[in-house]
């Protein structure tokens, strides 16, 4: 498995990050059995956050660290500061109570990869910064991003880390997929536009995305007749999404693979380091997923299944 470098990581981060959205107590043993056949195969970072399962998501990933003895072999993506019923929660004394709660949850003193999963404009980067800081220099937090943060908030807060000596955003987490997100996902998303792309082919700072499959857009499960999953149709159901999954399953047909790899190989193959975050549930969905990410596509291959103008016009 491939793997891309995150600055203030010491350790590299494989393209193919396994999510942990669905871990729970009561499937411990497919916890295990998921983190298991991930790590045989080649991978070492797993996605989590504050808020998955009710902590229940840290807390297996942390029990299968103690019982496999391998933390300095693991990179731990998570997540704090997401907003709650009484709105966002993106202050030092919120990112200080999640970072802490992770931290016990994981049994473990540091974490590799600490985003905010959203973003509040009302906060100065300045203070969200500032606070960050504090944590790496603790040694608390190795590397600090943000997930559904613009490009330009990210740049704002970078512009001020570097010119106050701190350590800065090194790496984003919005969604970037094949098909183009009608609205966002849930409140307070951040789906990466062209513009988006283009900071970050300028930037070359690493994109973690997530749902970077769709949601199995591309798994030829849906239709233009099929509407009995109404958040697929609510977000990708357009016009323009059914000629990219046309163009998707051609392409697939000329490379002898999946239209889903095809859709994963879109995300790997971007001119700025990627990775993708699966949600591969058993060894079948993860060696194909492995397969798609080593799919190589040319920048007019990439070109040509993301940009239907005639259609969206």
């Amino acid at each position: 498995m491939e793997t891309i470098r995150i600055a203030g990581c010491p350790k590299p981060v494989t393209n193919l990050i396994q999510g942990s959205d669905f871990f729970t107590h009561d499937v411990y043993g497919k916890v295990c059995d998921v983190l298991d056949n991930y790590f045989a195969i080649g991978g070492n970072t797993i996605d989590t956050a504050h808020i998955y399962c009710g902590g229940q998501s840290e807390e297996t990933i942390g029990k299968w660290l103690k019982e496999r003895g391998n933390r300095d072999d693991v990179v731990i993506l998570t997540k704090g500061a997401h907003h709650n019923a009484d709105g966002p929660r993106v202050t030092p004394e919120d990112i200080d109570s999640d970072l802490a709660k992770s931290l016990e949850r994981l049994g473990t003193d540091y974490i590799d990869l600490y985003a905010l999963h959203r973003d509040d404009e009302n906060i100065p980067v300045s203070v969200i910064i500032d606070a960050l800081n504090r944590h790496i220099g603790a040694g608390r937090i190795h590397a600090i991003g943000a997930s559904n943060w613009t490009h330009q908030r990210l740049q704002e807060a970078n512009d001020y880390a570097a010119a106050s000596g701190l350590a800065g955003f090194t790496f984003s987490s919005p969604n970037l997929s094949l098909a183009k997100p009608n609205e966002p996902h849930w409140k307070g998303c951040v789906s990466a536009d062209a513009e988006t792309c283009a900071w970050h082919e300028r930037t070359q700072l690493p994109l973690l995305s997530w749902s970077s499959q769709a949601r199995g857009f591309f798994t030829g499960r849906f239709a233009p007749d099929k509407l009995e999953d109404k958040e697929i149709v609510r977000v990708y159901y357009s016009d323009a999404n059914w000629e990219r999954l046309r163009r998707a399953q051609e392409l697939a047909a000329r490379k002898g693979v999946s239209m889903i790899q095809i859709a994963l190989a879109y995300v790997i193959n971007q001119p700025f380091p990627t990775g993708a975050l699966i949600g591969a549930r058993d060894l079948s969905e993860l060696q194909s997923c492995v397969d798609g990410a080593q799919i190589k596509l040319t920048a007019e291959e990439l070109n040509w299944l993301e940009h239907v103008d005639t259609v969206e016009a």
